[in-house]
């Protein structure tokens, strides 16, 4: 299982809001290149980069510093936030983005998703983040009448690399990962998931990694890696581990 270190960034900085709200920001970092640099030197694969203003406005606006990060490490990079058509797409991968996140357009423009994942095999996965159930999209300021798993069941058979799940309720708040409702949607998919939202300590990871074989194959980890509750050596080491066997 990969977890995936989150740089959210809002004007320029690295952030992390409490339940998606823009006026809810913490700044952890001012050098968004820096961070990317710590985060690999602690040993992460991967990392989970939003345009938080972006979301917002439809349209990439921390370009400048998605860029710098992009020149500050070597781990492939997954980007969301913004990026709503073809063109867009394009640009990112060009840049060297290794995977986009599609979420709004996803739930607004389903053939798009399945155009993009024709023409960029591998490198589109689908951000589908609920409150309550329900799919929530532009930057989570509104909220559907579409269930997450209605809406990931129909890209189950288009080549999305993978369904990135995340509790807005529990996202920043240090509550704890929704296991249950993340499980629940991986099991129903044979497209990977990943779990986003909540996660607060060691015992959010050794909960998902016990549900690895319903299809969970990562995690997303923010605030809890910026304060010190998650370490970062023993993360990587218990999500790296082999998938536990049932007892019985």
């Amino acid at each position: 299982m990969i977890i995936y270190p989150a740089i959210d960034l809002k004007d320029g900085a690295c952030v992390r809001l409490l339940r998606g709200e823009m006026s809810q920001a913490t700044v952890f970092n001012t050098d968004p290149g820096e961070q990317a640099r710590l985060f690999q030197s602690q040993g992460f694969e991967w990392l989970h980069l939003v345009d938080l203003n972006g979301a917002f406005e439809g349209k990439p606006v921390n370009g400048a510093a998605v860029e710098s990060i992009l020149k500050s490490v070597t781990i492939p990079v997954q980007l969301g936030g913004g990026i709503r058509d073809l063109n867009t797409i394009g640009m990112w991968l060009e840049k060297g983005i290794s995977r986009v996140i599609l979420g709004t357009v996803a739930l607004r423009d389903p053939e798009l998703v399945k155009a993009a994942c024709r023409e960029f095999p591998g490198k589109v996965a689908v951000g589908i983040d609920a409150r309550e159930g329900y799919v929530a999209v532009a930057g989570w300021a509104e909220t559907s009448d579409i269930k997450a798993l209605d809406l990931a069941l129909k890209f189950e058979d288009c080549g999305v690399a993978a369904i990135i799940y995340t509790d807005i309720n529990r996202d920043g708040a240090m509550g704890g990962v929704n296991v249950e409702s993340t499980s629940d949607l991986a099991f129903h998919l044979t497209t990977p998931v990943i779990a986003s939202g909540g996660v607060s300590s060691i015992e959010d990871l050794k909960a998902l990694k016990l549900e690895e074989d319903t299809g969970i194959e990562g995690v997303i980890c923010g605030r809890a890696l910026y304060d010190g509750r998650i370490d970062p050596k023993e993360a990587l080491a218990l999500l790296s581990a082999p998938a536990v066997e049932d007892a019985d």
